[in-house]
Protein backbone atom coordinates (compact mmCIF):
# COMPACT_ATOMS: atom_id res chain seq x y z
CA UNK A 1 0.00 0.00 0.00
CA UNK A 2 3.06 2.29 -0.02
CA UNK A 3 2.21 3.57 -3.52
CA UNK A 4 -1.28 4.50 -2.33
CA UNK A 5 0.08 6.36 0.69
CA UNK A 6 2.28 8.46 -1.56
CA UNK A 7 -0.57 9.62 -3.78
CA UNK A 8 -3.44 9.78 -1.38
CA UNK A 9 -4.57 13.39 -1.39
CA UNK A 10 -7.50 15.16 -2.94
CA UNK A 11 -8.38 18.82 -3.00
CA UNK A 12 -12.12 19.15 -2.83
CA UNK A 13 -14.49 22.11 -2.84
CA UNK A 14 -17.56 20.85 -1.00
CA UNK A 15 -20.76 21.82 0.73
CA UNK A 16 -21.23 23.20 4.24
CA UNK A 17 -19.38 21.96 7.30
CA UNK A 18 -21.16 20.53 10.31
CA UNK A 19 -21.92 22.71 13.30
CA UNK A 20 -23.86 25.44 11.50
CA UNK A 21 -20.97 27.72 10.52
CA UNK A 22 -21.63 30.12 7.67
CA UNK A 23 -20.16 29.46 4.24
CA UNK A 24 -18.39 32.85 4.28
CA UNK A 25 -15.92 31.71 6.96
CA UNK A 26 -14.55 28.51 8.42
CA UNK A 27 -14.87 25.61 9.20
CA UNK A 28 -12.29 23.87 7.11
CA UNK A 29 -12.00 20.11 7.54
CA UNK A 30 -8.61 18.38 7.37
CA UNK A 31 -8.19 14.63 6.95
CA UNK A 32 -5.00 13.20 8.47
CA UNK A 33 -4.25 9.79 7.02
CA UNK A 34 -1.58 8.56 9.43
CA UNK A 35 -3.24 10.18 12.43
CA UNK A 36 -6.65 8.73 11.47
CA UNK A 37 -8.39 11.96 12.38
CA UNK A 38 -10.74 14.59 10.98
CA UNK A 39 -9.93 18.07 12.33
CA UNK A 40 -12.23 21.10 12.18
CA UNK A 41 -10.41 24.41 11.74
CA UNK A 42 -12.21 27.60 12.74
CA UNK A 43 -10.81 31.10 13.24
CA UNK A 44 -7.29 29.89 12.54
CA UNK A 45 -7.18 27.10 15.08
CA UNK A 46 -8.25 23.48 15.50
CA UNK A 47 -11.70 23.71 17.09
CA UNK A 48 -12.57 20.02 17.08
CA UNK A 49 -11.25 16.55 16.34
CA UNK A 50 -13.09 13.40 15.26
CA UNK A 51 -11.26 10.05 15.47
CA UNK A 52 -11.67 7.88 12.38
CA UNK A 53 -10.87 4.36 11.29
CA UNK A 54 -7.36 3.61 10.01
CA UNK A 55 -5.89 5.49 7.03
CA UNK A 56 -8.67 7.81 5.80
CA UNK A 57 -7.90 9.31 2.40
CA UNK A 58 -10.55 11.14 0.38
CA UNK A 59 -13.46 13.28 1.54
CA UNK A 60 -16.71 14.67 0.21
CA UNK A 61 -19.80 16.38 1.61
CA UNK A 62 -23.45 16.95 0.80
CA UNK A 63 -25.75 19.94 1.30
CA UNK A 64 -26.98 18.67 4.67
CA UNK A 65 -23.47 18.85 6.13
CA UNK A 66 -22.77 15.13 6.12
CA UNK A 67 -19.13 14.25 5.50
CA UNK A 68 -17.88 11.10 3.81
CA UNK A 69 -14.37 9.64 3.94
CA UNK A 70 -12.78 6.67 2.19
CA UNK A 71 -10.47 4.00 3.67
CA UNK A 72 -8.66 2.12 0.85
CA UNK A 73 -7.07 -0.45 3.15
CA UNK A 74 -10.30 -0.96 5.10
CA UNK A 75 -12.54 -1.16 2.02
CA UNK A 76 -15.00 1.20 3.65
CA UNK A 77 -16.50 4.68 3.76
CA UNK A 78 -17.03 6.56 7.03
CA UNK A 79 -20.11 8.79 7.29
CA UNK A 80 -19.94 11.74 9.71
CA UNK A 81 -23.28 13.40 10.45
CA UNK A 82 -23.98 16.42 12.67
CA UNK A 83 -24.86 15.29 16.18
CA UNK A 84 -24.27 11.59 15.54
CA UNK A 85 -21.33 9.22 16.00
CA UNK A 86 -19.50 8.27 12.78
CA UNK A 87 -20.81 5.16 11.03
CA UNK A 88 -19.04 2.85 8.62
CA UNK A 89 -20.22 1.53 5.25
CA UNK A 90 -18.44 -1.52 3.79
CA UNK A 91 -17.40 -1.16 0.15
CA UNK A 92 -16.76 -4.14 -2.17
CA UNK A 93 -13.51 -2.73 -3.47
CA UNK A 94 -10.53 -0.57 -2.55
CA UNK A 95 -12.42 2.67 -1.86
CA UNK A 96 -10.28 5.65 -2.85
CA UNK A 97 -11.70 8.66 -4.76
CA UNK A 98 -15.10 9.92 -3.67
CA UNK A 99 -17.97 12.21 -4.67
CA UNK A 100 -21.41 12.70 -3.11
CA UNK A 101 -24.72 13.62 -4.70
CA UNK A 102 -25.97 16.99 -3.41
CA UNK A 103 -28.94 15.39 -1.63
CA UNK A 104 -26.71 12.84 0.07
CA UNK A 105 -28.59 9.87 -1.37
CA UNK A 106 -25.72 8.45 -3.42
CA UNK A 107 -21.97 8.14 -3.15
CA UNK A 108 -19.65 7.56 -6.08
CA UNK A 109 -16.57 5.61 -5.02
CA UNK A 110 -13.51 4.85 -7.10
CA UNK A 111 -12.28 1.26 -6.69
CA UNK A 112 -8.52 1.77 -6.93
CA UNK A 113 -7.58 -1.81 -7.72
CA UNK A 114 -10.80 -2.72 -9.55
CA UNK A 115 -10.69 -0.08 -12.33
CA UNK A 116 -14.30 0.88 -11.75
CA UNK A 117 -16.56 3.40 -10.03
CA UNK A 118 -19.33 2.23 -7.73
CA UNK A 119 -22.56 4.10 -7.04
CA UNK A 120 -23.67 3.16 -3.54
CA UNK A 121 -26.47 4.14 -1.22
CA UNK A 122 -25.21 6.62 1.35
CA UNK A 123 -27.75 5.24 3.81
CA UNK A 124 -27.00 1.52 3.55
CA UNK A 125 -23.89 1.08 1.41
CA UNK A 126 -25.80 -1.08 -1.07
CA UNK A 127 -24.25 -1.06 -4.55
CA UNK A 128 -26.65 0.58 -7.02
CA UNK A 129 -24.48 0.43 -10.14
CA UNK A 130 -20.94 0.27 -11.50
CA UNK A 131 -19.03 1.82 -14.40
CA UNK A 132 -15.73 0.67 -15.88
CA UNK A 133 -12.92 3.24 -15.95
CA UNK A 134 -9.15 3.21 -16.47
CA UNK A 135 -6.39 1.97 -14.19
CA UNK A 136 -6.18 3.34 -10.64
CA UNK A 137 -9.08 5.81 -10.53
CA UNK A 138 -8.06 8.66 -8.23
CA UNK A 139 -9.93 11.96 -7.82
CA UNK A 140 -13.65 12.13 -8.67
CA UNK A 141 -15.63 15.31 -9.39
CA UNK A 142 -19.40 15.51 -9.97
CA UNK A 143 -20.89 18.40 -11.95
CA UNK A 144 -24.35 19.95 -11.75
CA UNK A 145 -25.58 17.94 -14.75
CA UNK A 146 -24.78 14.65 -13.07
CA UNK A 147 -21.62 13.92 -15.03
CA UNK A 148 -18.80 12.37 -13.07
CA UNK A 149 -15.18 13.02 -14.02
CA UNK A 150 -12.61 10.42 -12.94
CA UNK A 151 -8.82 10.83 -13.06
CA UNK A 152 -7.51 7.46 -14.28
CA UNK A 153 -3.99 7.77 -12.93
CA UNK A 154 -2.24 4.93 -14.75
CA UNK A 155 -4.20 5.29 -17.99
CA UNK A 156 -3.27 8.95 -18.67
CA UNK A 157 -6.90 9.93 -19.09
CA UNK A 158 -10.07 11.28 -17.54
CA UNK A 159 -13.17 9.09 -17.80
CA UNK A 160 -16.55 10.83 -18.02
CA UNK A 161 -19.51 8.92 -16.57
CA UNK A 162 -23.25 9.48 -16.90
CA UNK A 163 -24.29 8.84 -13.31
CA UNK A 164 -27.92 8.19 -14.25
CA UNK A 165 -27.04 5.13 -16.32
CA UNK A 166 -23.57 4.53 -14.83
CA UNK A 167 -22.03 4.30 -18.28
CA UNK A 168 -18.78 5.85 -19.49
CA UNK A 169 -19.62 8.38 -22.21
CA UNK A 170 -16.17 9.79 -22.99
CA UNK A 171 -12.45 9.39 -22.40
CA UNK A 172 -10.15 12.44 -22.52
CA UNK A 173 -6.36 11.99 -22.81
CA UNK A 174 -4.24 13.93 -20.27
CA UNK A 175 -0.62 14.20 -19.16
CA UNK A 176 1.27 11.57 -17.22
CA UNK A 177 -0.38 10.30 -14.02
CA UNK A 178 -3.46 12.52 -13.68
CA UNK A 179 -4.53 12.66 -10.07
CA UNK A 180 -6.35 15.76 -8.79
CA UNK A 181 -9.32 17.45 -10.50
CA UNK A 182 -11.10 20.77 -10.06
CA UNK A 183 -13.99 22.33 -11.97
CA UNK A 184 -14.12 26.04 -12.74
CA UNK A 185 -17.02 27.76 -10.95
CA UNK A 186 -18.96 27.96 -14.24
CA UNK A 187 -18.04 24.32 -14.98
CA UNK A 188 -16.84 25.26 -18.46
CA UNK A 189 -13.35 23.93 -17.70
CA UNK A 190 -11.96 20.96 -15.80
CA UNK A 191 -8.41 21.27 -14.49
CA UNK A 192 -6.34 18.10 -14.18
CA UNK A 193 -3.07 17.97 -12.23
CA UNK A 194 -0.67 15.48 -13.83
CA UNK A 195 1.81 14.25 -11.22
CA UNK A 196 4.59 12.79 -13.33
CA UNK A 197 4.54 15.13 -16.34
CA UNK A 198 4.54 18.25 -14.15
CA UNK A 199 1.68 19.99 -15.91
CA UNK A 200 -2.00 20.83 -15.89
CA UNK A 201 -4.44 19.62 -18.55
CA UNK A 202 -7.36 21.97 -19.23
CA UNK A 203 -10.45 20.15 -20.51
CA UNK A 204 -13.34 21.90 -22.25
CA UNK A 205 -16.40 20.31 -20.65
CA UNK A 206 -18.64 21.22 -23.60
CA UNK A 207 -16.56 19.32 -26.16
CA UNK A 208 -14.89 16.93 -23.70
CA UNK A 209 -11.53 17.61 -25.29
CA UNK A 210 -8.28 18.93 -23.88
CA UNK A 211 -7.75 22.53 -25.02
CA UNK A 212 -4.43 23.28 -23.32
CA UNK A 213 -1.52 21.86 -21.35
CA UNK A 214 0.20 24.20 -18.89
CA UNK A 215 3.42 23.75 -16.88
CA UNK A 216 2.40 23.49 -13.22
CA UNK A 217 5.53 22.99 -11.13
CA UNK A 218 7.37 20.06 -9.60
CA UNK A 219 5.06 17.12 -9.00
CA UNK A 220 1.66 18.87 -9.10
CA UNK A 221 -0.64 17.01 -6.78
CA UNK A 222 -3.63 19.03 -5.61
CA UNK A 223 -5.64 21.64 -7.49
CA UNK A 224 -8.25 24.23 -6.55
CA UNK A 225 -9.84 27.29 -8.16
CA UNK A 226 -10.59 30.70 -6.67
CA UNK A 227 -14.25 31.63 -6.24
CA UNK A 228 -14.23 34.02 -9.19
CA UNK A 229 -12.53 31.44 -11.40
CA UNK A 230 -9.60 33.73 -12.21
CA UNK A 231 -6.82 31.73 -10.58
CA UNK A 232 -5.91 28.04 -10.46
CA UNK A 233 -3.84 26.89 -7.48
CA UNK A 234 -1.68 23.77 -7.76
CA UNK A 235 0.36 22.20 -4.96
CA UNK A 236 3.89 21.10 -5.84
CA UNK A 237 5.06 18.26 -3.63
CA UNK A 238 8.73 18.44 -4.61
CA UNK A 239 8.97 22.23 -4.34
CA UNK A 240 7.11 22.87 -1.05
CA UNK A 241 5.11 25.47 -2.93
CA UNK A 242 1.82 26.35 -4.56
CA UNK A 243 1.86 27.42 -8.21
CA UNK A 244 -0.72 30.08 -9.13
CA UNK A 245 -1.96 30.07 -12.73
CA UNK A 246 -3.98 32.80 -14.42
CA UNK A 247 -7.06 30.98 -15.77
CA UNK A 248 -7.54 33.33 -18.76
CA UNK A 249 -3.95 33.48 -19.97
CA UNK A 250 -2.98 30.04 -18.65
CA UNK A 251 0.32 31.40 -17.37
CA UNK A 252 2.03 31.08 -13.99
CA UNK A 253 1.66 34.39 -12.14
CA UNK A 254 2.89 33.53 -8.64
CA UNK A 255 4.57 30.87 -6.52
CA UNK A 256 3.83 30.63 -2.80
CA UNK A 257 6.15 28.83 -0.40
CA UNK A 258 4.32 26.47 2.00
CA UNK A 259 5.22 23.49 4.17
CA UNK A 260 7.11 20.39 3.03
CA UNK A 261 5.36 17.98 0.67
CA UNK A 262 2.07 19.87 0.19
CA UNK A 263 -0.85 17.76 -0.93
CA UNK A 264 -4.52 18.76 -0.66
CA UNK A 265 -5.63 22.36 -1.20
CA UNK A 266 -8.95 24.17 -0.91
CA UNK A 267 -10.07 27.77 -1.33
CA UNK A 268 -12.38 29.45 1.18
CA UNK A 269 -13.19 33.06 0.33
CA UNK A 270 -9.99 35.15 0.59
CA UNK A 271 -7.80 32.27 1.78
CA UNK A 272 -6.46 28.93 0.63
CA UNK A 273 -5.62 26.04 2.94
CA UNK A 274 -2.87 23.54 2.10
CA UNK A 275 -2.22 20.20 3.81
CA UNK A 276 1.52 19.68 4.38
CA UNK A 277 2.19 15.97 4.72
CA UNK A 278 5.73 16.08 6.10
CA UNK A 279 5.25 18.83 8.71
CA UNK A 280 1.81 17.76 10.00
CA UNK A 281 0.29 21.18 9.53
CA UNK A 282 -1.90 23.31 7.27
CA UNK A 283 -0.61 26.42 5.51
CA UNK A 284 -2.96 29.39 5.24
CA UNK A 285 -2.46 31.53 2.12
CA UNK A 286 -3.77 35.09 1.74
CA UNK A 287 -5.11 35.31 -1.81
CA UNK A 288 -4.69 39.09 -1.94
CA UNK A 289 -0.96 39.06 -1.24
CA UNK A 290 -0.15 35.48 -2.30
CA UNK A 291 1.74 34.86 0.92
CA UNK A 292 1.58 32.19 3.58
CA UNK A 293 0.20 33.87 6.71
CA UNK A 294 -0.06 30.99 9.20
CA UNK A 295 0.57 27.31 9.91
CA UNK A 296 -1.94 25.26 11.88
CA UNK A 297 -0.81 22.00 13.51
CA UNK A 298 -2.97 18.92 12.90
CA UNK A 299 -2.63 15.17 13.35
CA UNK A 300 0.07 13.20 11.55
CA UNK A 301 -0.05 12.96 7.77
CA UNK A 302 -2.61 15.56 6.64
CA UNK A 303 -3.67 14.72 3.08
CA UNK A 304 -7.08 16.18 2.27
CA UNK A 305 -8.67 19.58 2.84
CA UNK A 306 -12.45 19.87 2.66
CA UNK A 307 -13.85 23.38 2.63
CA UNK A 308 -17.26 25.03 2.59
CA UNK A 309 -18.33 26.83 -0.56
CA UNK A 310 -20.33 25.66 -3.53
CA UNK A 311 -22.65 22.69 -2.87
CA UNK A 312 -21.14 19.29 -3.51
CA UNK A 313 -22.00 18.13 -7.01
Amino acid sequence: MRHLRLIATLALAAATGTGGASASADPVWVVSQQGAELARIEAGTVAGRIPLGPAPVAAAADRAGRLYLTHPDGRAVTVVEPGKPPRRLPVPGQAFGLAASPDGAHLFVGDWSGDRVLRISAATGAVEGTAAVGHEPAHLVLDRRGRLYVADRESRQVSVIDTGTMTRVAVVPTGEAPFALALAPDEASLYVANVRSGDLTVIDTATLRARATVPAGRMPYGVAVTGDGSRILVTNQHAAAVTVIDAARLEIVATVAVGPYPEGIAVVGPRAYVANWFSDDVSVIDLATWRETARIKVAEGPRTVLAPGEPAR
